[in-house]
């Protein structure tokens, strides 16, 4: 199969095969892995009880997704990704917010599935082989999954497509081995190890969770959702469908891994650390799946992760080639790994990483939805191309590529997010506000919505009214 040589350019109507079983499937068969599994771990480590833990994640996906899965009718009707699309609200140069919080988002994700599904690797093959636990160990292992990851995003769109329809059927059948594997070691009684509430009472430490295990996975794809939705042309299938495909896939394919973490964080009595535990408790049978379950799975997220990261390094750098911008990004990913195995204690770099981004990408998510409707879905595609074209002018291009006031919108969200937000070495000022319940996300997304809304539409009047899309255009 040829390497895809498409970047954030707009992909012609014939080029648009896939169907909303395909975002389904993408979405489901790529979370399938150790990087969202550990999600699930995240409220057992704060010390919340199975059921607690179990209520926050699930509160949590459901709130992310109803946010997040709308952004997939943007890319829908603009045959871009949801950075490059965000230029009809922000400017063609202002989206380039949207391309550095996605490659944030990215790069992040990215370095914490190759990170985990390392060391369950290593784990696991201490067991079944005695591979040496030192640092050489974890670096060989670290780079074989990233260079396996680089192949599968450089290739593309296409075969990352295939490698999640294999991995839907191939790691949920795994992830049930796993089921049966922790269940006779399954207790619901609380880990004395977890050391008592993170925060010190019931309700903002259930908060805590909601947002860092549950509403941070859907937060995750508010820029991602486009890589796979401009592929599905509007001619042949509903914005109906896409939706509900894409609700399907991002409950599915979140809440599945992640509730199967909280389940053998129990089972492993894995309270203060997740993969050394997961693997210490595993049954001898279940140490070839696991360790099939860590590679596969990690290639799977951190390829489409990695893919994502070059399409956004692409639109910050026209200059640069998806190909040569996606090993660039895995360079900087794998460097990140390496950091995070060696510097970094696990909860509190995974806690602190979802928090600040939440708090920071959810003011843009919703800048996005609510020009979305201004523009009742109707956009000029050429002209959010003029930034990656190197040239000036059209209708998105407002005062110097910026339409400045959602970027002040973005901007006081953002701020009240962080300012709002509570880290294990860092509480903001308006915590005192809230009770001291983090809040930032709700906060940042209902300043920078409201700054937005009430600031003047600046787009052309025949962008948003309903009228009869020209030839090539969405219905």
């Amino acid at each position: 199969m040829p390497i895809e040589q498409r970047g954030v350019d707009t992909v012609p109507d014939e080029e648009r095969t896939s169907g909303p079983r395909d975002v389904v499937a993408i979405l489901l068969g790529s979370n399938l892995c150790l990087g969202v599994i550990i999600f699930g771990w995240l409220p057992v480590s704060f010390g919340l009880g199975f059921w607690q833990s179990v209520t926050a994640v699930v509160a949590g996906t459901l709130i992310g997704t109803a946010l997040t899965a709308p952004l997939a009718l943007v890319s829908l009707r603009t045959a871009t990704n949801l950075s490059t699309s965000s230029g009809a609200q922000f400017g063609v140069r202002g989206r380039l917010i949207g391309s550095v919080v996605g490659l944030l988002l990215s790069l992040g994700y990215t370095a914490l599935t190759l990170w985990i599904g390392g060391d369950v690797l290593v784990g696991t093959l201490h067991r079944l082989c005695g591979l040496p636990t030192g640092g050489l160990s974890y670096a060989l292992v670290y780079a074989l999954l990233a260079a396996a990851t680089v192949g599968g995003a450089v290739y593309g769109y296409r075969v990352l497509l295939r490698l999640s329809r294999i991995l839907a059927v191939a790691m949920t059948a795994l992830l049930v081995l796993g089921v049966m594997a922790y269940a006779p070691d399954f207790t619901a009684a609380a880990l004395p190890g977890a050391g008592g509430y993170a925060l010190d009472s019931f309700w903002p430490t259930w908060l805590l969770a909601l947002v860092a295990a549950g509403l941070s996975g859907p937060i995750a794809f508010i820029t991602l959702l486009g890589d796979y939705t401009r592929y599905v042309s509007p001619r042949r299938h509903s914005s109906g469908a896409v939706l509900r495909a894409t609700c399907l896939g991002l409950t599915a394919g979140l809440l599945v891994p992640q509730l199967f973490g909280t389940f053998t964080a129990y089972a492993a009595r894995a309270a203060a650390d997740y993969a050394g535990p997961l693997v210490a408790a595993a049954p001898g049978w279940y140490l070839v799946p696991l360790l099939l379950a860590a590679s596969a799975g990690s290639v799977g997220n951190a390829g489409l992760m990695l893919y994502s990261m070059g399409l956004d390094l692409d639109a910050i750098v026209p200059r640069a080639s998806r190909a040569r911008a996606t090993c660039v990004v895995a360079v900087v990913a794998t460097a990140c790994v390496f950091v995070g195995h060696f510097a970094w204690e696990a909860q509190d770099a995974m806690t602190s990483f979802v928090l600040l981004l939440t708090a920071v990408g959810t003011p843009w998510a919703v800048i996005t939805l609510i020009g979305f409707v201004r523009c009742r879905g109707v956009y000029d595609a050429e002209a959010l191309q003029v930034f990656n074209r190197r040239a000036r002018g059209g209708i998105y291009w407002f005062r110097g590529g910026w339409n400045v006031g959602a970027t002040v919108a973005w901007g006081l969200g953002a701020v009240v997010g962080l300012l709002a937000v509570s880290l294990p070495s860092y509480e903001g000022p308006l915590l005192a506000l809230t009770g001291g319940v983090d809040v930032s996300f709700v906060l940042s997304g209902v300043v920078g919505g409201a700054a937005y809304a009430v600031c003047p539409n600046p787009a052309p009047s025949r962008l948003c009214r309903f009228a009869a899309p020209p030839r090539g255009a969405p219905p």
